[in-house]
C-alpha cells in the first residue's frame, strides 16, 4: 500500500511514522516551504498522548525538547489557590512544550527514519478513483497513492473534497495571546502550570528560572480584530482586562509589544460529519478540531494516527479500515470537544459564576472534581498498537 499524507504537522508526522512501524509505506506533503521553526507559543501532552507516541518509540525524542509537568494549579483572580490536580499514578507525567520544537522533534524523528517528506505542496484538488487516488498540487505536479489521509489541521483542504459543505470552525468566543519572555527574577512555579480564572479574563502561566510562559484567553465579540489590531492595541488590552489579576498583571508589565504579536482565535467544530469517502480519510484536527481549552489536541491527533495505520494494517480493504478507524475514535474525540467548550464558556464567566466557583471548587475537588474523576478516562486511554482492540 503506498499512502500519501497531506500535511506535515503533529498528525501527519506522527501518522506517517505509525504507518511505517504497520509496514506501510507513507510520504508526507507539506504546504509550506519549510517547517514551522518559531512558529506558535506552546502546549501541553498528555499522558494518553504520551503512551502513544511510545507504541511508535517517539515518545524519547519529544521529551527531549520538553518540560515533564507533574501537575497544574488553578487559581482565582486574587492568587487563591482554589484547586490542585496531580498527574494520576502509574501514569507519565505532561509535557509542556513549545508548539514549533515539538513540531520540529517529530519532523526530525520522520525524516531519521527514512520517511520521504516533500515540502512545498500545497493541495488543489483530490481524485478519488475506485482503485487510486491523486492528489494534485499547485506547483503543478501530482502524486498518486492507494490511500490520501487529510492532516491538514482544522482549516482542511482534504475535508472540503469529502464535503463542500463541511461546517466552517465555530468561534468560541475567546482569543488566545501568550508566549514566552525572560524571567527577570520572579518566583518559579516549581513545573506546575497555573491556570487563573481572571475578572475579566483567563490567565496561565509557567515560570522557571530562566523564562516566563504566559497566555491570556480573552473574551471578544469579534474575532475579526485579532487580525487587523497592532500589538499596542493588545498589549492596552492585556492591561486592563488583568488590572485587578494578581499575579498577571506584574507578568503583563513586563511585557512589550513584541512579545504580544497578533492572537489566535480559539476555535472548534463540535462534529465534522464525513470522515471518509472511497481512498480518503482524515485524521487529526482535520477529522476532530478542538479549541485549545481541551489540551488534547496533540494527544487526540497521536492517538487518531495510531488507531488509522493499525485498521489499515489490519483490515481486509481499505472500507473496513476505514469505518474501523471511525468507530474507535469519534464518541471519545467527540466528547472531548464538547468538554472543552465547556470550559470555554468557564473562563467568560460573570461576577456571580465567579463567586460561586471560587466558594464551591476547594469542596469540589475532594468529590466530583478529583484528579481521577477528572482526567482518568482521558489520560488512561490506551492504544496498544500490537494488538487488535483498543484497552481503556
Amino acid at each position: 500500500m503506498n499512502v500519501l499524507v497531506i500535511g506535515g504537522g503533529i498528525a501527519g508526522a506522527t501518522t506517517a511514522m505509525a504507518l511505517q512501524r504497520a509496514g506501510i509505506e507513507a510520504v508526507v506533503y507539506e504546504a509550506y516551504p519549510k517547517s514551522a521553526d518559531g512558529v506558535g507559543s506552546a502546549l501541553t501532552l498528555s499522558p494518553n498522548g504520551r503512551n502513544a507516541l511510545r507504541q511508535i518509540d517517539a515518545d524519547d525524542a519529544v521529551a527531549a525538547v520538553g518540560i515533564e509537568v507533574p501537575g497544574m494549579i488553578m487559581q482565582n483572580h486574587r492568587g487563591r489557590v482554589v484547586g490542585r490536580f496531580d498527574g494520576l499514578p502509574g501514569l507519565p507525567s505532561s509535557l509542556l512544550l513549545r508548539r514549533d520544537r515539538l513540531y520540529r522533534a517529530l519532523m526530525d524523528e520522520a525524516l531519521g527514519r527514512g520517511i520521504t517528506v516533500e515540502f512545498g505542496k500545497r493541495l488543489e484538488s483530490v481524485e478519488n478513483k475506485a482503485d487510486q487516488v491523486i492528489a494534485r498540487f499547485a506547483d503543478g505536479s501530482s502524486a498518486t497513492g492507494d490511500v490520501l489521509i487529510g492532516a491538514d489541521g482544522i482549516r482542511s483542504a482534504v475535508r472540503s473534497t469529502l464535503d463542500p459543505a463541511a461546517p466552517a470552525p465555530r468561534y468560541t468566543g475567546l482569543l488566545g495571546l501568550g508566549g514566552w519572555i525572560r524571567n527577570p527574577g520572579l518566583p518559579v512555579t516549581g513545573n506546575y502550570q497555573h491556570f487563573a480564572f481572571g475578572k475579566r479574563a483567563f490567565f496561565g502561566y509557567f515560570i522557571d528560572a530562566d523564562e516566563i510562559l504566559w497566555f491570556s484567553n480573552v473574551p471578544a465579540a469579534d474575532p475579526a480584530e485579532a487580525k487587523t489590531a497592532s500589538p499596542e492595541h493588545w498589549l492596552s488590552v492585556l492591561r486592563e482586562r488583568h488590572a485587578d489579576d494578581v499575579p498577571a498583571r506584574d507578568i503583563i508589565a513586563l511585557l512589550k509589544p513584541e512579545d504580544v504579536g497578533q492572537p489566535g482565535i480559539l476555535e472548534d467544530i463540535p462534529t465534522v460529519r464525513t470522515w471518509h469517502r472511497g481512498r480518503v480519510v482524515l485524521v487529526g484536527d482535520a477529522a476532530h478540531p478542538t479549541s485549545p481549552s481541551s489540551g488534547q489536541g496533540a494527544s487526540q491527533a497521536v492517538e487518531s494516527s495510531l488507531e488509522l495505520a493499525r485498521a489499515l494494517r489490519d483490515s481486509p480493504d481499505v472500507a473496513t479500515a476505514f469505518a474501523q478507524y471511525e468507530a474507535a475514535r469519534r464518541e471519545r474525540v467527540e466528547r472531548i470537544i464538547a468538554r472543552a467548550a465547556k470550559i470555554n464558556n468557564d473562563k467568560a464567566a460573570g461576577p456571580v459564576a465567579r463567586i460561586m466557583r471560587d466558594l464551591l471548587m476547594p469542596l469540589m475537588m475532594k468529590t466530583v472534581m478529583s484528579p481521577e474523576k477528572m482526567f482518568g478516562g482521558v489520560h488512561r486511554h490506551r492504544i496498544e498498537f500490537g494488538s487488535s482492540r483498543a484497552a481503556v
